[in-house]
């Protein structure tokens, strides 16, 4: 593909796109300051419509915001002398650094760094259905609201037979399961981002009160 086309694209992605998307540039992170260049990254995929990998970054930013948070509200936001990062960073860091979401999420609801509702969404959605499913490549849980059976019709271009339906399991057949998963990747990847998004500042309000 030519370079012409790439910048024609991109282009037009970014006249597209931009507006919608600019005031997520301006995190102004006060506590969590490593997700100014992750949240930029992750806007530079929504606009240019680079959805998969706009969830899959936003799974990262997700586990490490639960995680960074329970490790703040373990030390405190106070600044730490030099000499003494090691010694107070290393216990909390052991602690919940190796965690798995599921825990995150119930640790960050018993510490109210998260409210019910946020924990609810959380765990009911977004663990199984997005996180689990494009962190572990598994279709089957991205595609589980979807209705297993499809209509699709079989003919022949070199004959004029009759064109058949079929009804096939759409969940079981790779291509379909691609074209599938690129559409539920397009219609969610804006508002997972957005809500994680919002959780990280939520969760910063609260650390810092």
């Amino acid at each position: 593909m030519k370079r012409e086309i790439f910048e024609e694209n991109f282009i037009q992605l970014l006249k597209q796109n931009f507006e919608n998307n600019s005031k997520y540039f301006n995190s102004n992170y006060q506590i969590f300051f490593e997700f100014n260049t992750l949240v930029f990254e992750i806007n530079k995929c929504l606009i240019l419509e680079l959805d998969r990998a706009a969830i899959t970054l936003t799974n990262y930013f997700l586990e490490r915001l639960l995680k960074l948070a329970l490790i703040y509200n373990e030390i405190g936001i106070d600044g730490i002398e030099i000499e003494k990062w090691d010694e107070v960073l290393s216990p909390a860091i052991s602690k919940f650094d190796n965690i798995k979401l599921g825990n995150s999420i119930e640790q960050c609801k018993k510490h109210n760094l998260i409210n019910s509702s946020e924990k609810d969404y959380l765990w009911n959605i977004i663990r199984d259905l997005i996180r689990n499913g494009f962190s572990h490549a598994e279709s089957n849980k991205i595609l589980s609201e979807l209705p297993n059976e499809r209509k699709v019709y079989k003919g022949s271009l070199y004959d004029n037979s009759e064109i058949e339906k079929v009804t096939i399991n759409q969940k079981l057949i790779p291509e379909i399961q691609a074209l599938l998963i690129e559409n539920f990747a397009k219609a969610n990847s804006q508002s997972y981002f957005d809500f994680v998004y919002n959780l990280s500042h939520n969760i910063e309000k609260r650390i810092k009160k």
